[in-house]
């Protein structure tokens, strides 16, 4: 690793997922530039960690539907908002996810 990379030291356990949001739109549908106090919420992001699965009864690992690079779409409210290295990251279970974007 290079002087000036940093490398991800969150690593999401059993079934959760790391994120990273994207940024809120800066304009409406229709051009509008909007104040920071006026955006939304991001309900969209990359994702940049997966755990190994939830435990079953029986021992094993479930697989879960997401992997690393894949567009995500979230709740607004769900999942945990966490800063590590000075940069936002978002920790949701793979069932807050909704669906996944192509």
């Amino acid at each position: 690793m290079a002087k000036g990379d940093k490398q991800l030291v969150l690593k999401p356990l059993d079934d959760r997922v790391v994120l990273e949001p994207t940024e809120a739109e800066e304009k409406t549908a229709g051009g509008i530039l909007l104040p920071d106090t006026a955006k939304q919420k991001p309900q969209q992001g990359k994702v940049i960690a997966v755990g190994p699965g939830k435990l079953t009864d029986k021992g094993t690992r479930t697989v879960l539907a997401v992997k690393v690079g894949d567009t995500v779409l979230f709740g607004k409210y769900s999942g945990s908002d966490v800063e590590v290295n000075g940069k936002e990251y978002k920790i949701v279970r793979e069932s807050e996810i909704l669906g996944k974007l192509n």
